[in-house]
């Protein structure tokens, strides 16, 4: 799974990303004029996984992952080679979802690029960049296929739809807001427009802000997440540094006081998890405890294959325990007393949670 963070310059992309992968990326390196993309890893926080490290006390522990790319601010016009231009957005265009970080505080040694704190237009701004950049491919496509000496059925039908999709960008609609049909999108899959993938808007506030739950435009950024049915999360990069030097037991005090019960970058990473329509099922042993991600909807058999081909190929039944059951039971011994423990069949749909042993034979 792989998740692009976009945002105009100073707005604390690079100060999440860190704090996501634990990198030590310099937050200043893209004034330089730098075209190159950031690339790490963040797991996705589960308590779930913690509580089940604790009874198994296993020899490695493995969470879900996610890999961030985050590359330069954009500014207005990059579309059009102002700044360092869009050419680095080629990064992200391989990703699953987009993270656009958005400014809402105020910083006299770090003034805006804009020369002014506005939320909603600098959603707007970069909105419009990612919105040009798709633009840009899709009208070398048509003047592609326009010129083909060659026009197949299928050409003539990707030519139609081009030009929907281009008079759609033209009236500033993106392209995810589009009902496509499941052809029409096999049709675009390999284009990866960026106005078409998922998208979570992630406000970066200062401590003030935080503890009053106000910042400047919330309204029309509210209106604008209602409008577009875009995810938005509230973080204070600056808190969430300050949490992240801690020892884990300062961290708790200092949450506490705060009113916090998890940071904001472990919303982050599971708002991404579950935008994307993803999910966890374990497995667990003395010498492993690992979540696997799958999608939503995915059998019992398909899920073996994650494991791996083998399993999946020689697939028998997966023996089942809801993750709720058995942290309510407390070990395995008493979920099998209790009649919880269940056998499933390969067309069984995996739940959230689920914790599964494959029986297969090959």
């Amino acid at each position: 799974m792989k998740i692009g963070i976009v945002g105009l310059p100073t707005a604390g992309k690079t100060t999440l990303f860190n704090l996501l992968t634990n990198a030590q990326t310099s937050t200043s390196s893209f004034f330089s004029g730098k075209t190159d993309a950031n690339v790490g890893v963040a797991r996705v926080p589960d308590g779930r996984i913690d509580r089940l490290n604790e009874m198994y006390k296993p020899r490695k522990t493995i969470y879900a992952q996610i890999e961030f790319t985050d590359v330069p601010g954009l500014v207005r016009g990059a579309s059009q080679g102002e700044g360092v231009g869009n050419q680095f957005l080629t990064a992200i265009r391989p990703v699953d979802a987009l993270v656009h970080v958005v400014r809402a505080f105020a910083h006299e040694e770090v003034p805006h690029v804009e020369g002014s704190i506005d939320p909603a237009r600098d959603i707007e701004t970069v909105n419009m960049e990612l919105l040009f950049a798709d633009l840009e491919v899709i009208e070398k496509r048509i003047e592609r296929l326009e010129n083909s000496k060659k026009r197949t059925r299928e050409n003539e039908a990707e030519l139609v739809l081009m030009r929907r999709l281009k008079e759609a960008l033209e009236s500033e609609t993106s392209l995810h807001s589009l009902e496509l049909s499941d052809e029409e999108r096999a049709l675009i899959r390999s284009f990866t427009f960026l106005t078409e993938k998922p998208l979570i808007l992630v406000m970066n506030v200062d401590e003030a802000q935080f503890k009053a739950g106000e910042y400047p435009g919330k309204a029309a950024v509210e209106e604008w997440v209602r409008n577009n049915n875009v995810p938005v999360i509230v973080v204070c990069g600056q808190i969430e540094v300050e949490i992240s030097n801690l020892e884990p037991g300062d961290r708790a005090v200092f949450m506490e006081d705060l009113g916090l019960k998890e940071t904001g970058i472990e919303r982050l990473a599971r708002a991404v998890y579950y935008r994307l329509g993803l999910i966890s099922f374990f497995t667990v042993g003395e010498d492993e405890v690992k979540a696997w991600t799958i999608e939503k909807g995915t059998s019992a058999k398909k899920a073996a294959g994650k494991i791996h081909s083998d399993i999946e190929r020689g697939f028998i039944r997966a023996e089942v325990v809801a993750y709720r059951d058995l942290a309510e039971c407390g070990s395995m011994a008493k979920v099998r007393e209790k009649g919880l423990f269940r056998l499933e069949g390969k067309e069984y749909t995996v739940a959230d949670g689920d914790i599964i042993n494959f029986r297969f034979n090959v």
